[in-house]
């Protein structure tokens, strides 16, 4: 029996003494972020993070309860236990630790410019300079824009979820957006509503402020719930489980960054 294993083993048997017995797992999602989160047309919650979230829960023998949030409210959400943990395509970041405390890494996928095609349009303030941009409210991403863009003229516009950013993009408010580039790419550019716009640029990049991979968030005490959920995702990279379910939704390697 590997060294993972055994770690995920010795916490199950253990579980009777833990201040929490973690037989159910309440993760808090925003499912307006395909093909990471989002909605399916019968109204049950689909896409990577959600089946990593049950494999997960899966693995520890526990039953995974999904409560919907928006973006803005997931950190007041998990701090007030309206749930125990944040898996909804969250980057770790610097402000963010002050907060909460996050689980090992689940994947690292860069933030792109999307733009209409042909626009004249570039990650820089040169180029964006008096232009709306829009991003999702309590992202890294309106973090980034907001801290490297906006005091150089950039006009920041934020919106609540991704959604809404799209709507505004399509109906000409928004000049471009700035998200997840998976995010983008599957939620939005290989869509039909997608089909008149484009990466603008390369990524942006800036680890204070877009963070270092995406993780679950989870409260500063719940020591004992970290160490279940990183036992449980090791043991799912090891077992092939991880890798089934990334190639249900990408032909490439979201966990490499």
């Amino acid at each position: 029996m590997n060294k993972l294993l055994i770690s995920l083993v010795l916490f199950l048997a253990a579980g009777g003494v833990h201040a929490k017995d973690w037989t159910v797992i309440r993760f808090g999602v925003d499912p307006s972020y395909a093909p990471f989160e989002s909605k399916a047309p019968d109204g049950t919650l689909t896409g990577f993070d959600i089946d990593i979230g049950n494999a997960i829960c899966a693995q520890l023998k526990a039953r995974c309860v999904w409560v919907e949030s928006p973006w803005d409210s997931v950190i007041p959400g998990l701090k007030a236990k309206k749930f125990d943990g944040i898996l909804s395509s969250m980057s770790v970041t610097e402000k963010r630790l002050q907060q909460i405390d996050f689980s090992d890494k689940i994947y690292h996928t860069p933030s792109n410019l999307v733009a209409r095609k042909g626009a004249d349009i570039q990650p820089n303030i040169e180029s964006l300079k008096g232009r709306h941009i829009g991003v999702e409210m309590g992202s890294t991403q309106e973090a980034f824009a907001k801290a490297n863009w906006a005091p150089g003229g950039v006009i920041v516009m934020s919106y609540q979820n991704q959604d809404l950013v799209y709507q505004d993009l399509l109906s000409g408010r928004l000049d471009a957006a700035l998200q997840d580039s998976v995010q983008a790419d599957m939620g939005f550019l290989k869509t039909e509503q997608g089909r008149d716009f484009a990466f603008a640029g390369a990524p942006v990049q800036d680890t204070k402020t877009l963070g270092v991979g995406a993780s679950i968030g989870l409260r500063k005490e719940d020591t004992d719930l970290k160490q279940a959920i990183n036992a449980a995702l090791a043991e799912i990279h090891r077992n092939g489980t991880y890798e089934k379910i990334q190639a249900k939704y990408f032909d490439f390697d979201i966990n490499n960054g």
